[in-house]
């Protein structure tokens, strides 16, 4: 990880952002992030997106509604499944979360890939509801398929304030 990376996201206090490979591995993540999505929390070979997505209670509360959010990231991570195409470590996780998950094992049957994640995306924060989020992804090491993750409030300057208060908190 690129140390100015990680200064970046830093830099961002209130603005929910991290580190993805090609794997959906977080690699990296500002308290913002933190906050949102618990990355901490877990174990290092478990802080994948998609593991998180089908295996953590709290990501499957957290992702409003979870049905539709999900099947639009997984058919994005399709995308960057076909660009690893013969890498062990990502038919591992399909293969592990196929097992695991069976709503996994449904929805990657359907083969449907989609463009990069980017819109909006509907988070259910404890203490505030249903909140909108404009995000988006960067490319920061093309090289090795680095991309930082954004999230920016959708609301009001009000609605922006409460968020920039309970992420802080």
């Amino acid at each position: 990880m690129p140390p100015l990376v990680q200064t970046l996201m830093d830099d961002l206090p209130t603005r929910p952002a991290y580190i993805l490979n090609l794997r959906w591995d977080v690699l990296a993540w500002n308290s913002a992030a933190n906050k949102l999505f618990s990355f901490s929390y877990h174990a290092p070979e478990r802080r994948n997106m998609l593991w998180l997505l089908f295996t953590d209670p709290a990501m499957r509360q957290r992702l409003s509604p979870w049905e539709a959010q999900v099947s639009q990231m997984l058919s994005s991570f399709r995308r960057d499944f076909a660009r690893a195409a013969q890498d062990p470590a990502i038919d591992e996780l399909v293969e592990e979360l196929s097992k695991v998950s069976p709503e996994f094992k449904q929805l990657w049957k359907t083969q449907e890939v989609n463009a990069p994640c980017q819109g909006v995306r509907h988070l259910y924060l404890e203490g505030l509801g249903e909140v909108a989020f404009e995000h988006t992804t960067l490319t920061v090491d093309e090289e090795r398929h680095l991309r930082l993750v954004y999230y920016a409030h959708k609301g009001s300057d009000s609605e922006r304030q409460v968020f920039n208060e309970w992420v802080v908190s």
